[in-house]
Parts: structure tokens; C-alpha cells; sequence
């Protein structure tokens, strides 16, 4: 059991965690940007610790931001909550070089299914039906455009760190992608770090069905 759990995230989640930590008695840190020092998280939290600017990429996934937030309070783990840096394996493995746990999966498990275009590739190794789409990451608007017409418009631009939601856009027209691709890429970098994006077949009306992995 860990004392004292710092929590990189903020909202929902942040609470959610830190309802837990203190159903378990444990000692909870805050961290937040200057823009939410006044959030709930902060002001419920033990501990908290300013960790940035406004923007996400700033504080909320500014790595050594984190480490010092836990080297100043003397948090022995991290709790990512979802998103921002959730699935990032180098966070997970720099936590673990400087003696601090990760409370979430392994970073080999991280990599292998936390980027999406490599869990793709996992899945059709496997022989996983998957939805169709680019190989691998989209780098330039011509290939986008030559994925689009081989798989039929409309499609799905989606980030490969993404999760959430965020960073998923619909070109429902080849006029659509060139907006929809640097879109996508804008708010994966601002939300996860990575601009990396991929194409999908888009499924109009899907019956969403979630699938645990549990590594």
C-alpha cells in the first residue's frame, strides 16, 4: 500500500481518486496548472502543487514537472487517472527509474496497446478482425487522400495516443480531410503530446462495444 499518492490529472477523475485515496487513508497530492488552482481537486486534495500554465502540454504532461511535484511532497506513486499522460510508457518507465510506482498497466503493456495504430497491429497479427484503414501513421495529405479513396469516404481521423474522444475528427468528403487531419493532429499534440493520427473507415451508426484487456 502507498502513503501518499500524487494525482496527475484534474476534474472527474481527479476526485474520483481522490474519494479512494482517502477511503484507504492514504495522503493525496494535487497537482494542477495556474489556471486551476481554485478547483475542487486542489482545494479537497492534502497536498497540492503548481505544476504550470494553462496549456495541458505545459503542466498536466510536462513530465519533470510531475517528478519535482513528487520529490517536493514525498508522494511514492503516481495515479494518472485517464488521458493526458495514462498511456505515455516513457512516463510510466521514468516513474519506475526514480523509485515511484505507476498505478495503471506496465509500460510494455502501455506501448503495446496504449498507442492505437500498434494495437491495431497487434490485433491483425492476431487475427482480430479490425476496422479498415492506414497501415500505420498518416504523415502528408496525399496519402491521406489515397487511404480515403481506396476505403471510401467518409472516414475517421484518429489520434494514435488518443483516448476519450479526443482527437477523433470526421472527413465525410474529400474536401473535409485536409481540416479534419490537421485538426486532429492539433488536439492529440495538445491533449496527449503525440500529433501522430491514423485513418478509419468512419461507422455511422456502430453499436460501441468495450473489450477489458487485463495484462
Amino acid at each position: 500500500m502507498f502513503d501518499k499518492i500524487l494525482i496527475a490529472n484534474r476534474g472527474e477523475i481527479a476526485l474520483r481518486v481522490l474519494r479512494a485515496c482517502k477511503e484507504l487513508g492514504i495522503s493525496t497530492v494535487a497537482v494542477h496548472s495556474t489556471a486551476d488552482a481554485d478547483a475542487m481537486h486542489v482545494r479537497l486534495a492534502d497536498e497540492s502543487v503548481c505544476i504550470g500554465p494553462p496549456p495541458s502540454k505545459d503542466s498536466y504532461l510536462n513530465i519533470p514537472a510531475l517528478l519535482a511535484a513528487c520529490e517536493i511532497t514525498g508522494a511514492d506513486a503516481v495515479h494518472p487517472g485517464y488521458g493526458f499522460l495514462s498511456e505515455n510508457a516513457r512516463f510510466a518507465e521514468i516513474l519506475a527509474d526514480h523509485n515511484l510506482g505507476f498505478i495503471g498497466p506496465k509500460a510494455e503493456h502501455i506501448r503495446l496497446m496504449g498507442d492505437k495504430i500498434e494495437a491495431k497491429k497487434t490485433a491483425k497479427r492476431l487475427g482480430i478482425p479490425v476496422v479498415p484503414g492506414s497501415d500505420g501513421a498518416v504523415t502528408s495529405e496525399t496519402d491521406a487522400l489515397a487511404i480515403g479513396k481506396e476505403i471510401g469516404f467518409p472516414v475517421l481521423v484518429k489520434a494514435a495516443a488518443g483516448g476519450g474522444g479526443r482527437g477523433m475528427k470526421v472527413a465525410h468528403t474529400e474536401a473535409d480531410l485536409a481540416l479534419a487531419l490537421s485538426t486532429a493532429a492539433n488536439e492529440a499534440k495538445s491533449a496527449f503530446g503525440d500529433a501522430s493520427v491514423y485513418l478509419e473507415k468512419y461507422l455511422q451508426k456502430p453499436r460501441h462495444i468495450e473489450i477489458q484487456i487485463l495484462g
